[in-house]
């Protein structure tokens, strides 16, 4: 690493029970078991707060698993192939696929995620795991494998402004106790009140600038900002900037709440 130039700096922002705001300034490559050839960053995880962990980070031409990531019994997970010019090949209980920028592919319960680069360049990806909640119908089956792009999901107009768009990247099924989204803000968009629910959200921003509300404070936010919500934690955006804002989101749903 170089000398730093002038006072070092990090935006990162973190409010116990509430919400982490964390700036690419402030992190470190973590090592983890089964994955070569990969620089990979711990962005969330039950030490934050989160009840998932998500990870970013660069697969190298030659960077792959050597072991199925989340191939843990009740454990699901997902992979999301950000930008990079190369690609990956990712296979999900025998079934492979070959996901480029904007590809993702959803692994069920026990499953795991095993992927290899292509060898033809390096591409940046998060990866995300939390555990599955089942539901309470025996009778329900199980959510299944789930491979796609998002150059090929048609946005829609978030709660009918014509300034915010959103993508669904998963079946709006009941099987399925999650789903990841996209939102996009055109400058000037926002979202149409300030939100307070029990899911919490994991959110990578990957482009534009935004202004977000977080509890009490309104916050500036860029690309390559990670944010995460607590439940219940007061969130809005406004998209700022010369460009529109975009960014993927977990969001936790269809399961009621344990008492």
């Amino acid at each position: 690493m170089p000398y730093p130039d002038g006072f070092l700096k990090n935006r990162s922002a973190f409010e116990p029970g509430k919400y982490a705001i964390i700036s690419p300034e402030g992190r470190v490559v973590n090592v983890i078991p089964g994955i070569k050839g990969c620089a990979l960053t711990i962005l969330a995880s039950p030490k934050l707060g989160a009840n998932f962990v998500q990870m970013v980070g660069t697969v190298g031409p030659e960077g792959r698993t050597t072991l199925p990531y989340a191939r843990e019994d009740g454990v699901e997970s997902f992979i999301f192939v950000v930008d990079g010019e190369g690609s990956l090949k990712v296979t999900v209980d025998g079934r492979q696929e070959t996901l480029a920028a904007g590809g993702f592919m959803y692994a069920p319960p026990g499953k795991g995620i095993d992927f290899a680069s292509s060898g033809d360049d390096e591409v940046r990806i998060l990866l995300y795991k939390q555990r599955f909640i089942p539901h309470p119908d025996p009778g329900m089956e199980l959510p299944w494998t789930v491979v796609g792009s998002i150059r090929d999901i048609r946005e829609r107009e978030y709660d009918g402004m014509n300034n915010v768009f959103v993508r669904d990247l998963l079946p709006a099924e009941e099987a399925f106790d999650m789903n990841f989204h996209t939102l996009a803000f055109l400058p000037g968009g926002c979202h149409p009140f300030v939100e307070t629910h029990v899911q919490e959200h994991g959110a990578y921003i990957y482009q534009g600038q935004g202004l977000y509300l977080l509890d009490e404070t309104w916050i500036p936010v860029e690309a390559e900002d990670f944010i995460w919500f607590a439940p219940f934690c007061k969130q809005a955006c406004y998209g700022t900037g010369r460009e529109r804002m975009e960014y993927i989101y977990s969001k936790d749903c269809h399961r009621d709440e344990a008492i």
